[in-house]
């Protein structure tokens, strides 16, 4: 049977039997620019965001050898006009670079090669086995006029992480295929998907005839992978789960034009499960990428410290190289966490941030093991910390901050009211799963410093927090009443802690005084 061509819609209809959600307009774009100059196509997300779902999609749509208009119906794609003009009407192969991970990476494209060809002689009888892929394809053209379409999934397999051999040899093989002469009369169509964009050589892309379409800079792609909040709040009715503890877990990216994309695998695996526990991060783990960390490891400390604080610092994504070997600076280190999905890029502001609860973990594990010792401590201190707040132990919480500013002193400078904040934030950074937390809430008549709303049905009561800076603790909490801050907040949690903090710049001591609202 074979493996890589003419093999049917089997893997899409599996696709079709689970919580499918309706990415089908995505061929309406493969069918626009198929036997154009624009042909060649390479589509880069992060892992887990739907990139193999829409290359089965796409492979049962265009294979040859079978009939997928049932699987079809009702999807947006049959409104188009062309869709039965290309449907199952195409030589149509598709490689998955995953199917060879068990092999040494020094010999995957030779065991692959001869695979592929032994696959095209069984359709193609009069081809030689020892050609390579590319002379296969371009014989079977000369002799029957045959044109391809071409799925490529994990193109990147061979770029990411091997050696520079193997990762010249890989490219050189891609070159023989889409850069030869005949390219275009070979193949109608290329479509390739993977984690990374395409590897640039000398600031150029090793392939500068593929149009890509990247986490970054995704264009008309941005809504055809990962999900977005209108298509999670369908899941979510249907499956009777909360929405707003599944966008707590996963929402945070922005991809191009959509504002509020979700990671699929997590919220499938959510519904799955019935509950919202971190998913995604297990799939792979942060230590694999601990090396990057060390690159520019000052600035690059700095920024996910502030990223843990809930700032957003810009980035120049224009200067990755698209692989995992050459990363010289902090902005291809975070470059480089964007398109593996641990960090969120908006093009507007071009400023990254950690997305969402699921992945916060991810980066409490890699300070951990990463040298930080002053931030893994205060980290690990902060559960604590949360407690002893809930349960208005004053004292406690006053001589935590005294030791968390004694701990965090070689991270923040403790100069002014702003850098007291910034180390607040991050000693309730434990928090974050349990609490909505905000930071200058409008509330009653002002802005409190920060305010924790605790997440639907949790029994945790909300938090308002003043913060002072040589005055009294005192005059934080006078201050929450006056303004009424807690008044928003009702219908929110049955109690409401009102926590004034002071900090004393002459003794190094903070002062705090709290009080709780029924």
């Amino acid at each position: 049977m074979s493996q890589f061509i003419d093999y049917g819609n089997s893997d899409f209809r599996s696709v079709k039997n689970s919580n499918f959600i309706d990415k089908s307009g995505l061929l309406n774009i493969l069918n626009k620019n198929m036997d154009t100059d624009n042909r060649f196509i390479c589509i880069s997300r992060p892992r887990r965001f739907g990139k193999s779902v829409a290359a089965q999609m796409a492979y049962a749509y265009y294979d040859r050898s079978c009939d997928s208009s049932k699987l079809f119906d009702g999807l947006e794609i049959t409104k188009s006009p062309e869709y039965k003009i290309h449907l199952n009407k195409y030589p149509t192969i598709f490689i998955d670079w995953n199917r060879f991970a068990d092999i040494p990476k020094n010999e995957i494209l030779k065991v692959a090669q001869r695979r592929f060809v032994k696959d095209l002689k069984e359709s193609y009888d009069f081809l030689e086995e020892k050609e390579s892929l590319s002379n296969a394809l371009e014989e079977i053209n000369q002799r029957t006029g045959d044109r391809f379409i071409l799925i490529i999934d994990e193109w990147d397999m061979l770029v990411r992480d091997v050696d520079q051999d193997v990762q010249d040899e890989y490219v050189n093989f891609l070159r023989a295929m889409f850069k030869s002469n005949n390219a275009k009369k070979i193949f109608l169509l290329v479509y390739m998907t993977g984690i990374l964009p395409i590897i640039k050589i000398k600031t150029q892309s090793a392939l500068n005839n593929f149009v890509e379409y990247s986490v970054v800079d995704p264009g008309n792609t941005a809504k055809y992978y990962g999900f977005t909040e209108q298509e999670v709040k369908k899941l979510c009715e249907e499956n009777n789960m909360d929405f707003e503890l599944m966008k707590h877990a996963y929402d945070g990216y922005i991809i191009g034009s959509e504002k509020s994309m979700f990671n699929p695998f997590s919220v499938m695996q959510s519904i799955l499960k019935r509950s919202y526990n971190s998913f995604w991060s297990k799939t792979a783990s942060f230590m694999a990428i601990e090396t990057y960390l060390q690159t520019d490891a000052d600035n690059v400390r700095t920024k996910i410290i502030g990223m843990m604080n809930g700032e957003s610092p810009t980035v120049r994504v224009s200067s990755f190289r698209n692989d995992m070997k050459n990363i010289d600076t902090c902005d291809d280190v975070l470059t480089l966490l964007v398109h593996l999905g641990y960090l969120s890029y908006n093009p507007d502001t071009r400023c990254v941030t950690i997305p969402n609860t699921e992945v916060s973990e991810e980066f409490e594990n890699a300070v951990s093991v990463a040298g930080w010792g002053e931030l893994s401590k205060a980290v690990n201190s902060s559960l604590q910390l949360l407690d002893d707040t809930i349960n208005l132990r004053k004292d406690k919480v006053a001589r935590a901050f005294d030791n968390y500013h004694f701990e965090a002193s070689s991270l923040l400078e403790f100069n002014d009211e702003n850098s007291m904040r910034c180390a607040i934030i991050l000693a309730y950074y434990a928090a974050k799963p349990f609490y909505n937390i905000f930071h200058e809430l409008p509330t009653g008549k002002g802005f409190a410093d920060m305010v924790f709303i605790p997440l639907p049905n949790s029994p945790r009561p909300a938090i308002v927090v003043e913060l002072k800076y040589d005055k009294t603790a005192d005059t934080a909490i006078s201050q929450i009443k006056r303004k009424e801050y807690p008044k928003s907040l009702k219908g929110f949690s049955k109690q409401i802690i009102l926590c004034g903090i002071n900090y004393n710049k002459a003794t190094s001591k903070h002062e705090v005084e709290m009080e709780v609202i029924e």
